[in-house]
């Protein structure tokens, strides 16, 4: 996912290079905005709707320290995944053994994230604060592919190293199992059901333990607690997005025509991290990936 959004950002930067930046957050909102009806809506999932609750679990030693945790989600979405919200509730424990020094670290966390069509809210439980941002990678994948960013999803999956190992049932779902980098993860129609990554000797498994799809899902369960509504920084409203989308069409069409070696100055330039991370095979597939979502949106 990280790669895709450095493309994103490399298209957005360039875009939004002549617009007002603003140095602090802008003013509270205190209701959330519909979609407008010439939008391309995303298409995430293959399914309508759904309704689906994970357990997480988290266990694991690395230098000196000893991680357990568990926790549960849930997550409520339609029209094909375009409206979503998710909460988590989780607990986690780091026991600290070092230099004969003991120390218990608790960690709990209660969060709630929803998106609508690109734009994301996410909710501060502690300053009861929503801040409201666009989803950057979600806003190009309207454009990409006609916004069927399940299609994409596999995509993004092999220029990351993943590769489909087969398929097995979670909960009578039939599912697509991908090996990626890490760990496993098992796709029902764009939905992971499971997910089992392991870093640094630190192993975590997100599993369903129900789920129901094509169901009706209640207006109810997108509602946010009544806290004020915040734009993070440069955040830009409908009517100037528009617009910016209109100048990231004549970019992509520059893009279009770019070589690898003028890709790779440009990533090294805006994104120094990202670049110095990937690896040669890694560059390629970005700059493909590139490609393809500029030759999509230039059109």
């Amino acid at each position: 996912m990280k790669k895709i959004f450095s493309i994103v950002l490399l298209i957005s930067l360039m875009s939004c290079s002549n617009a007002d930046k603003t140095a602090e957050l802008t003013g509270s909102e205190t209701a959330v905005g519909k979609n407008s009806n010439t939008e391309t809506n995303l298409k995430r999932y293959a399914v309508k709707s759904g309704i689906v609750k994970y357990k997480t679990t988290i266990n694991g030693k690395v230098m000196g320290q000893t991680v357990s945790g568990e926790g549960t989600e849930e997550l409520y979405f339609k029209n094909w995944g375009a409206l979503e919200l998710k909460k988590e509730d989780s607990k986690k424990t780091t026991k600290i053994n070092m230099f004969g020094q003991k120390k218990t670290e608790v960690e709990e966390i209660h969060t709630i994230n929803k998106l609508d069509n690109g734009k994301s809210y996410s909710v501060n439980f502690k300053n009861k604060t929503i801040f409201l941002r666009r989803d950057p990678a979600m806003e190009m994948m309207k454009t990409f592919n006609n916004g069927d960013v399940e299609s994409a999803g596999k995509k993004m999956l092999e220029s990351i190293g993943g590769k489909k190992i087969g398929n097995e049932n979670i909960l009578g779902y039939n599912c697509e199992v991908w090996q990626i980098p890490g760990g496993k993860q098992w796709i029902y129609k764009g939905l992971p059901l499971k997910l089992e990554v392991s870093m640094m000797g630190i192993k975590t498994i997100n599993e369903a333990t129900s789920a129901r799809f094509n169901t009706s899902v209640p207006d109810k369960y997108f509602e946010l607690p009544d806290y004020p509504i915040q734009k993070e920084e440069g955040f830009r409203n409908d009517a100037e997005y528009s617009k910016d989308k209109a100048e990231m069409k004549k970019n992509a069409q520059k893009l279009q025509k770019m070589s690898y070696e003028e890709y790779k100055s440009m990533l090294k330039k805006n994104d120094p991290e990202e670049y110095k991370n990937m690896s040669e095979k890694e560059m390629k597939a970005s700059y493909q990936m590139m490609k393809k979502m500029a030759n999509a949106m230039g059109r």
